[in-house]
């Protein structure tokens, strides 16, 4: 099936580098258009230029790899970096042009006194993937840090972006953006997708579900679950939006869905609630792509 004209935003998921070829071609058939493939915090022993042949093989003409990434603390750990660098290199291997992954946290002092130690990893990272045509993009993801106390990643504030952004110029550097990061801080999705999609380079397909009675009865101090992550079509964004949102703005690329957080579509019932967030997504783009007529 000809799906080229409808795929200025493709829906995808993500797999894991180490898994190699095999996880894509056991799930291509489910629909999936694009994949992002990920490492957590080092390449290990992986083989980045036959992972790359291989899963271009399996994908043929039927789904692209839109990006790359590795999820590891780069202001503290520099095997991190040195995967990274080798990503950055390695994006055109498999005919892609993003590294994704957390910018990484000094997890000892607040994110705006990050900035210096910011600024000296990323200036040459970005630097090298304005030589190689590559766009990095940081995910919104908090992993549990605070201001005061980040963990892994200060990328997830839009104040923290706007510093980051002002200490290395270079729109090289953008966002991973998904909605759920957001509403975990209680953050409007929609207005902030309004504000930064110029700077959105791939987008996480992952939702919440906010428990408006439990923040109201207990807060977010309360010690109980006030947000949960969830697979698209079972949360509370509204991704018609997003993606008026994205195309309005010009965005072309992917929305992958971030599987292995939904509290219920999760174990033997993920793929059901992935593939079902799939055609959610696709619907949400207008359902399938049908020509215009001909006129003279």
């Amino acid at each position: 099936m000809d799906r080229t004209n409808h795929q200025d935003i493709r829906i995808g998921t993500l797999a894991g580098l180490s898994q190699g070829a095999d996880y894509l071609r056991q799930i291509l058939p489910h629909g999936f258009e694009s994949f992002e493939l990920t490492a957590w915090a080092h390449l290990g022993d992986v083989n980045v230029s036959e992972t790359a042949k291989q899963v271009l093989d399996v994908c043929a003409d039927q789904a692209i790899i839109s990006s790359i990434g590795i999820y590891g603390n780069p202001l503290e750990d520099d095997e991190t970096i040195k995967g990274w660098e080798v990503l950055i290199k390695s994006a055109k291997d498999f005919h892609c042009d993003v590294v994704c992954g957390f910018a990484g946290a000094q997890q000892n002092r607040p994110v705006d006194e990050n900035m210096p130690r910011f600024k000296e990893v990323w200036g040459p990272l970005a630097k090298l993937a304005e030589a190689e045509g590559v766009r990095i993009a940081f995910e919104n993801c908090d992993m549990g840090g605070t201001w005061e106390r980040p963990s892994w990643n200060i990328a997830h504030s839009s104040r923290a972006w706007e510093m980051m952004f002002n200490e290395v110029d270079s729109l090289a550097l953008g966002l991973e953006w998904e909605p759920c990061h957001q509403m975990v801080s209680l953050v409007d999705p929609i207005a902030n997708l309004r504000e930064w999609v110029g700077r959105v380079y791939h987008v996480h397909g992952k939702d919440a579900t906010v428990q408006w009675d439990v923040i109201k009865k207990v807060g977010l101090r309360g010690g109980l679950p006030t947000v949960h992550h969830r697979t698209p079509g079972f949360g509370d964004t509204n991704w018609t939006d997003v993606i008026s949102i994205l195309r309005m703005a010009g965005f072309k690329g992917a929305i992958d869905i971030e599987g292995w957080h939904d509290p219920v579509y999760r174990d033997e019932l993920e793929m059901t609630g992935q593939v079902h967030g799939l055609n959610y997504l696709k619907a949400c783009r207008g359902g399938a792509f049908i020509s215009n007529p001909v006129t003279s």
